[in-house]
């Protein structure tokens, strides 16, 4: 695809890999993924898949290389660490057939923050890279993350995952912002499951989808549209509150949520 076209393009797709034992195991809690959401979709980036593996060589080199020829980008958290279970680097490499090599410029960051003296065996295997790759800075700890083709490779800790993020978000082509409207509303999700289909054929560039809640002892109803055509996404929320209002409710809250 052209450079030109690439630019034309008002999203792109992605992918998270979330490696670690400590996740499934449900000592350590994910709260990643939200985050990453919320700030790809701030930069038209749809993240359409999340898988939670293991620390095993074998499921992080097949989860990488399907994932990396179905999406635009794939960003994983974990295993970048200092000890024998931070296998992600050595997987990666792997994956895409390259040696894990010391990088210099890794060894001198880590040289600059802990001192020769305390760069211990364990701390200095932070700086094997896969050959060819590209360093995500570490502002927190100095070990960097890497990108080895569009595969993001980042580190768990939500803090340092958060600063690498945001270096990786100004290397990156990214689409137009993902606005999005939800409309609330008291009637069963039945009720209005026939209009918000005929809604989403008339605004086929629009996501639409009904979600059931209960909040304060009432059950109610959120109806979400997202999308990047301002207008489109306007004239859609509009409709669906006179679809609100043919089956005889009052929208009881209309939030528009706009990323520009």
């Amino acid at each position: 695809m052209s450079a030109e076209a690439e630019q034309q393009r008002d999203t792109y797709s992605a992918a998270l890999v979330i490696i670690g034992n400590e996740i499934l195991s449900g000592r350590t809690q994910d709260s990643n993924t939200p985050w990453i959401a919320e700030r790809l979709t701030t930069q038209g980036i749809i993240l359409g898949e999340v898988r939670i593996i293991s620390d095993i060589e074998e499921e992080i080199i097949a989860a990488v290389n399907m994932l990396r020829t179905k999406y635009d980008y794939v960003f994983t958290t974990g295993g970048i660490g200092p000890t024998h279970d931070d296998i992600t680097a050595e997987s990666i490499a792997k994956a895409f057939g390259v040696p894990l090599e010391r990088n210099e410029e890794a060894f001198r960051m880590l040289e600059e923050h802990y001192g020769l003296e305390e760069l211990t065996p364990p701390r200095a295997k932070m700086s094997l890279i896969p050959a060819g790759a590209r360093l995500i800075p570490n502002p927190v700890t100095a070990a960097p993350g890497f990108i080895i083709e569009n595969v993001h490779v980042m580190a768990g800790v939500p803090r340092i995952m958060h600063a690498m993020l945001d270096h990786v978000m100004g290397m990156i082509t990214a689409g137009k912002p993902i606005l999005s409207n939800t409309v609330a509303c008291s009637l069963p999700e039945g009720t209005v499951a026939e209009d918000l289909e005929r809604l989403q054929e008339k605004y086929p560039q629009l996501q639409m989808g009904s979600y059931p809640h209960y909040r304060g002892g009432v059950l109610g109803l959120s109806l979400v549209l997202r999308g990047t055509d301002k207008d489109a996404l306007g004239a859609a929320t509009d409709a669906l509150i006179e679809v609100i209002k043919a089956h005889g409710d009052e929208p009881r809250a209309l939030s528009i949520r706009s990323t520009d």
